[in-house]
């Protein structure tokens, strides 16, 4: 594990949700009552949407209010979860920060590093906790991966090959509100580079212990125009470090769903094919192997229990931790110079 647990407390911690229209918030309103957080207060505008939700999920609508200023005055939370646009992280923090008010938000960070930067200095300032939470952070089999490259399993890092995404969000399903926003550059940063792409940087930068990459290059493509008219569906974005090479390939058109990453040492790899499974070869005498990686407990049994436990004093978040925001200030640099070699047609080199 990244951080040491420490003695747990009983009293669960009060959070308060902002936006009800990114379908990952069914994480936390379809979750089960494990004592260690309390949602106090839902803020969403759309009343329709909240009642369909609260239908399904059994909360009541006197918690829900129309306005982020409503609820954090009414139930005055100790942190917020952030379900609504990637544009929207911006005043979700600027709202909370001065209260003293800790933040989580979905990934990625920021819509942009110019959002991103203010939303570090205003974390900053205030002296608040900004996490990002990603899926892939809950994986055991990325927590394991990690641990063999520390222990040399592997030998130096050499190429980091991550494939995230999936057939694309109209293709699976997601509900109106959802793709509404999620097609639209402004409020979501891009198309399938910023929803997928964000993946890849994120774990990069964990496995490269926050070390600022040489360069980005990125190619994106718009394979289904008719479908996605205003973002790419496709993108492919290559991060060089001195000695590794990382390949995030971000797509609305793959087949499946998939979320893995290959790692490549000088000695071997780990094939980290979901949560649990991984191919791993230490050494071409010895062959392949498989093994069943352990689900995460405790903190780091989902992004909610970490939120608890950091603000807990549970655990330590270390500087390029998965949620932290050293790490996601580096994966918006890499988001951010992705963006702009795709659109110039070159490779961008970090300052």
């Amino acid at each position: 594990m990244p951080a040491q647990e420490k003695l747990e407390t009983a009293a669960p911690l009060k959070v308060g949700v902002v936006g009800l229209v990114h379908t990952h918030v069914h994480w936390i309103l379809g979750r089960e009552n494990r004592g260690d957080i309390q949602i106090v207060g839902i803020a969403e505008p759309n009343r329709e949407l909240a009642q369909r939700y609260a239908k399904q999920h059994g909360f009541s609508m006197d918690i829900v209010y129309p306005s982020i200023d409503e609820m954090l005055e009414a139930t005055r939370p100790e942190a917020v979860t952030a379900f609504n646009t990637i544009y929207g992280h911006l005043e979700v923090v600027e709202k909370c920060a001065p209260r003293g008010i800790h933040v989580m938000v979905e990934k990625p960070l920021a819509v942009s590093l110019e959002h991103a930067r203010r939303m570090e200095a205003l974390a900053i300032k205030h002296g608040i906790l900004l996490l990002t939470n990603y899926e892939t952070s809950w994986y055991g089999s990325n927590h394991a991966a990690k641990e063999m490259v520390e222990g040399g399993k592997i030998g130096p890092l050499r190429k980091i090959v991550v494939h995230d995404g999936h057939p694309g969000p109209k293709e699976i399903g997601v509900n109106k509100e959802f793709l509404e926003w999620l097609t639209d550059p402004r409020l979501n940063g891009g198309g399938a580079l910023t929803d997928f792409g964000c993946y890849g940087a994120n774990l990069a930068t964990w496995l490269m212990n926050g070390q600022r990459p040489l360069s980005v290059t990125c190619v994106t493509q718009k394979f289904k125009p008719d479908v996605y008219p205003k973002v790419e569906d496709e993108a492919t974005i290559i991060v060089t470090y001195p000695k590794t090479q990382a390949i995030i390939q971000a797509s609305w058109n793959w087949p499946y769903n998939r979320k893995d990453i290959e790692i490549y040492g000088t000695t071997g790899y780990i094939f980290n094919r979901d949560r649990e499974n991984m191919g791993l070869l230490f050494s071409e005498a010895e062959g392949p192997l498989s093994k069943q990686a352990p689900a995460l407990e405790g903190a780091y049994y989902d992004p909610f229990a970490f939120l608890e436990a950091a603000l807990r004093d549970k655990v330590e978040i270390l500087p390029y931790d998965l949620s932290s925001l050293e790490n996601n200030m580096i994966v918006m640099e890499i988001l951010e110079a992705a963006k702009q070699s795709a659109k110039r047609g070159e490779t961008v080199r970090l300052k």
